[in-house]
């Protein structure tokens, strides 16, 4: 199929398009290159990819860099993105933000220091049809990994002050992103990514949320608003007791929708009228299970969540190095399929 950007916004804003689009947040360099059958090196090269296997659009981040190797520490502690290019292992226990006068010897990048070359060079290299997702996030994540959960949590009660300062200053960071993302003519939709949940409950309490994360989360939502662009938001986990926030916030369109976590269908009966559905497809299932299993859940999610449009077909996650091949490209083959034959 063509790609077609319009039908994908149709659809982010809770319409029935003319397909159901293929959906993202993250996609290994292993599994581009084994479908292209050569090294992903250029923007082209990814531009080629995300076509090529049937998306509507390419993601893009800004270049930025968090890295905490600037004081000699591990690169495990930070948030990569979209998780997909290296594994790490938070910090449990402490970060290297444990008092304001780490926090004021912490070099964080400035604003002039993020490029955004890579939203000026797509729009020579973009299919006709063709869109870009402008994405980042992690303002919550990158607050509790750099001081590590523990002494995070220690913190919020013992030191709120520095809680604040760290989470005031990467939010100001990421939201002026989002303000260059959104105004760039570029770009045609906004992600943001920050879990705040595990498949058996929230992370923390929905009070810390609404006093951490939720306002963050509506800033990028107002300029997304503003913008006329469609605003996706990723978590994992079971999101139940905060999902009128997450709504309250702008958010049109919800991934993963983690299956070990939340039932799509249910969540489509409680929020189907006021937040499209995006994911479903369990990374697990995409690793081990047949063929046959995987093309039978996209028809289950398709069936269950898309019958009236505001669905977009994809994992439960992202799409790592360790994932089948042959089970992702049956995922994508059934959605190509079902479009093909929505009967």
């Amino acid at each position: 199929m063509r790609p077609d950007i319009n039908q994908l916004i149709t659809t982010l804003r809770r319409g029935k398009g003319t397909h159901v689009p293929n959906v993202e947040l993250g996609i290994h360099p292993v599994i581009k290159e084994r479908f292209l059958g050569r090294p992903v090196v250029t923007l082209a090269d990814d531009v080629e990819f995300w076509h090529r296997a049937g998306y509507d659009y390419i993601k893009l981040q800004p270049g930025v860099d968090f890295n905490p190797g600037k004081l000699g520490t591990s690169a495990n502690l930070m948030a990569s993105g979209d998780g997909t290019v290296v594994r790490k292992w938070a910090s449990e226990g402490t970060g290297v933000i444990t008092s304001m006068q780490d926090l004021t010897a912490y070099v964080l990048p400035r604003s002039d220091e993020i490029s955004y070359e890579r939203f000026e060079a797509v729009r020579a290299l973009l299919p006709e049809g063709m869109g870009v997702c402008g994405q980042y996030g992690d303002i919550f994540t990158m607050t509790w990994e750099m001081m590590g959960f523990e002494n995070f949590s220690m913190a919020v009660f013992e030191d709120p002050g520095l809680v604040e300062e760290l989470n005031n200053r990467i939010g100001g960071i990421v939201v002026g992103m989002f303000e260059r993302m959104a105004a760039h003519p570029a770009v045609d939709i906004l992600w943001y990514s920050d879990d705040i949940a595990y498949a058996s409950g929230l992370m923390v309490s929905p009070a810390l949320l609404r006093k951490y994360f939720f306002p963050w989360l509506k800033k990028v939502g107002d300029l997304a608003r503003a913008a006329g662009k469609p605003f996706i938001y990723h978590t994992d986990g079971v999101l139940w007791d905060v999902m009128e926030d997450i709504i309250a916030c702008g958010v049109d369109a919800l991934h993963p929708i983690e299956p070990k976590a939340m039932a799509i269908a249910e969540v489509k009966a409680r929020y189907g009228d006021r937040l499209c559905l995006i994911g479903h497809v369990d990374v697990d299932m995409l690793s081990r299970a047949t063929e046959e299993e995987v093309r039978a859940q996209v028809r289950r999610n398709i069936q269950e969540a898309g019958y009236n449009g505001g669905y977009c077909a994809g994992s439960g996650n992202s799409i790592p190095d360790y994932v089948s091949y042959a089970n992702y490209m049956a995922m994508l083959d059934e959605v190509r399929r079902t479009n093909d034959d929505p009967g």
